[in-house]
C-alpha cells in the first residue's frame, strides 16, 4: 500500500471527530455516533481506494452505514488496478457513552490492510490481553491475571506493584480484577475505549501496562492493528453471546470458535491506523472548535515502517464547502 494512504486515512478519522464532537457532552450516545458514522462515509468518498469494510458497524441488517461487506471508495467506480484493494477495520466513534457525557478518551478510529489481513469476524465479544512491546511474547491468555502480571513484570524490570492494569469497569469483570488487587498491581477502570486503552499499553508517559478483559471483537481487531505498528503484544478470544454469533462465525470461515489468537492472527502484513480525538484523553487531545473552524489531534501509524506521526490540524471550516453539511458553515474552498 501507498504510505500516502495512511495521511489520506486521518483525513476520514478527522471528520468523524468533527461531527461527533458538535455533540459532545448532549447526552444522546446513539446522534452522536450516527454523526460520525455518516462523516466517516462521506469522507471514504474522496479516497482512491477498493475498500470492503470488514470490521464495522454491525452486518447489513443491523447498521445503515459502514456495515461489514459494504464497499467504500473512489476506486469501485474506476479501472481494476487503478486503485488499492483494501480491508477497512473502523470504529467511527469508539467510546460513544464518553462522548456523550464528555468524559475523555472518545476517539475516531481507522486501520487499513491488504486484502484478507484482518480477522473476519462478527460483532461479538472478545476477551483480550494486551501489552506494550517490552512485555511483547511474555503473555499468555490461557494463564490467569496472577501470572501474567508477574510476567509482565519480569519482562519490564519491575514489580508488580509497579504496575497498571486498564479493565473495563463491568459485572463480568468482578473477579478479574479481584485477583488484579490482590496480586498487588493498580487498576485503571475505564467506563469504555478499550482501543485507546490497548494502544496506551505502548506508551511510557500513559502509565498503563496491560490490558485485561471482555470487549467488543470489532474494537480488539482495531486495537491490534495499533499495536502491530507499534510492535505491542495482543492475545484474544472469540466470546460468543448466542448460538447465532457462532452460527454466523463459522459462515465468514472461522473454524474453532476457541481459538486463542496472537497479535498477528488478528492483523498482519502492511497495516495502517489512524485515530483523531474527540474528547480530550491520556492518548489524544479532543476536537477544539473556534469561530469558523476547528483544531485536531490525530496519529497516523504504520506496521512496515513503525512510523508514528502526531497530527495536529487546524480546520477553517468556513472555507470548506465539503464540510459544510457536518458543521452548517459554508463558504470557499
Amino acid at each position: 500500500m501507498d504510505r500516502n494512504l495512511a495521511l489520506e486515512a486521518v483525513r476520514v478519522t478527522e471528520a468523524a471527530a468533527l461531527a461527533s464532537a458538535r455533540l459532545m457532552g448532549r447526552g444522546d450516545a446513539h446522534a452522536a455516533d450516527r454523526a460520525a458514522v455518516e462523516a466517516m462515509r462521506h469522507a471514504f468518498e474522496s479516497l482512491h481506494i477498493r475498500g470492503t469494510v470488514v470490521i464495522g458497524e454491525g452486518e447489513r441488517d443491523e447498521a445503515p452505514m459502514l456495515f461489514i461487506g459494504e464497499q467504500v471508495g473512489l476506486g469501485w467506480g474506476e479501472p481494476e488496478g487503478r486503485s488499492p484493494r483494501v480491508d477497512i477495520a473502523v470504529d467511527p466513534l469508539e467510546g460513544t457513552n464518553l462522548c456523550s457525557t464528555g468524559a475523555s478518551d472518545s476517539i475516531a478510529v481507522l486501520a487499513m490492510a491488504a486484502d484478507g489481513q484482518f480477522l473476519n469476524a462478527p460483532d461479538t465479544y472478545m476477551e483480550k490481553i494486551a501489552v506494550g512491546p517490552e512485555a511483547r511474547g511474555a503473555i499468555d491468555l490461557l494463564r490467569g491475571a496472577t501470572w501474567n502480571l508477574a510476567a509482565i513484570a519480569e519482562a519490564k524490570r519491575a514489580r508488580v506493584p509497579d504496575l497498571t492494569a486498564v479493565i473495563l469497569d463491568r459485572p463480568r469483570h468482578a473477579a478479574l480484577i479481584e485477583e488484579v488487587r490482590k496480586a498487588g498491581a493498580r487498576i485503571r477502570l475505564i467506563q469504555d475505549g478499550d482501543v485507546s486503552a490497548a494502544i496506551a499499553t505502548a506508551s511510557a508517559d500513559t502509565g498503563i501496562d496491560v490490558l485485561f478483559g471482555t470487549g467488543g471483537a470489532p474494537e480488539g481487531v482495531i486495537a491490534a492493528a495499533a499495536l502491530q505498528c507499534v510492535g505491542g503484544g495482543m492475545q484474544a478470544r472469540l466470546r460468543w453471546r448466542n448460538d447465532d454469533e457462532l452460527a454466523r462465525a463459522r459462515k465468514m470461515g472461522i473454524v474453532d470458535p476457541d481459538r486463542i489468537y496472537g497479535l498477528d492472527d488478528l492483523a498482519h502484513g502492511d497495516v495502517m491506523f489512524a485515530a483523531t480525538g474527540v474528547t480530550d484523553g491520556a492518548f489524544l487531545g479532543g476536537v477544539k472548535f473556534f469561530g469558523g473552524g476547528a483544531k485536531t489531534s490525530s496519529v497516523v501509524m504504520r506496521s512496515q515502517s513503525g512510523t508514528v506521526r502526531r497530527i495536529d490540524s487546524v480546520h477553517h471550516l468556513d472555507r470548506k464547502p465539503n464540510y459544510s453539511w457536518l458543521t452548517g458553515l459554508g463558504g470557499r474552498d
